[in-house]
């Protein structure tokens, strides 16, 4: 079975409708966890820990997912247009 490891952060947003984050320097990160179940639990548990705050907003990231995109070039520094 293969593994794929998940990172769960967190952070206020300037707005919510909106993934800009207030203070990059106050970015919760969670943990990587190797499964999606386990890092929705930690998600789950920090976004209803912080329910009351509408600016707050946890994600879930696939940390192969985005090796994914790096290698198709999404992101990259490389010469294309």
């Amino acid at each position: 079975m293969t593994r794929r490891l998940h990172l769960v952060f967190g952070g206020e947003l300037e707005d919510p409708k909106r993934m800009i984050f207030r203070n990059l320097e106050d970015i919760d990160i969670v943990g990587i966890f190797p499964d999606y179940e386990s890092a929705r639990d930690a998600w789950k548990a920090n976004a209803q820990r912080t329910v009351d705050n509408a600016r707050m907003r946890y994600f879930i990231a696939d940390l192969h997912r985005l090796r994914e995109d790096h290698d198709s070039g999404f992101g990259s520094s490389g010469t294309g247009s």
